[in-house]
């Protein structure tokens, strides 16, 4: 058994994640001694370790709830579980370009200023100006 405090250090997970993970019914409520100290079995630190990777896999809550059933499901497919995965590069995909799109601009930014305005006070650099209008 392990205290919240050593679970934490052991899965990189931080405490109030933790916490948070338990109201919302990704990770069962822990055994609690008498003085309330929240204790967690090994079947628990295995679980918790499975939601931060794959959080750290950029799959969202209800994703990573999904993937979950699926490790509990004898009767469901493993192509389920390729779906979600597949899903998830899409989305990472669309994010990287957005990602892109967003580098692109402010580089854009910045180059403009370096060449019209780099003595200029705030309220008159062209990098103010372009983001309020």
């Amino acid at each position: 058994m392990l205290g919240i405090g050593e679970l934490s250090r052991t899965t990189g997970c931080p405490i109030e994640t933790i916490r948070y993970y338990e109201r919302l019914g990704l990770l069962d409520k822990p055994h609690r001694t008498e003085g309330g100290h929240r204790l967690y079995n090994l079947t628990q630190q295995k679980r918790l370790q499975f939601i931060v990777k794959a959080r750290q896999l950029g799959f969202s809550l209800e994703k990573t709830r999904e993937l979950l059933s699926l490790s509990e499901n004898n009767t469901r497919s493993c192509d389920d579980a390729l779906q979600l995965v597949e899903n998830n590069v899409a989305d990472i995909q669309q994010k990287i370009t957005q990602l892109q799109l967003m580098e692109k601009s402010l580089r854009e930014l910045a180059g403009g200023c370096r060449s019209c305005c780099p003595n200029a006070k705030a309220p008159d650099c062209s990098i103010i100006d372009a983001l309020a209008h």
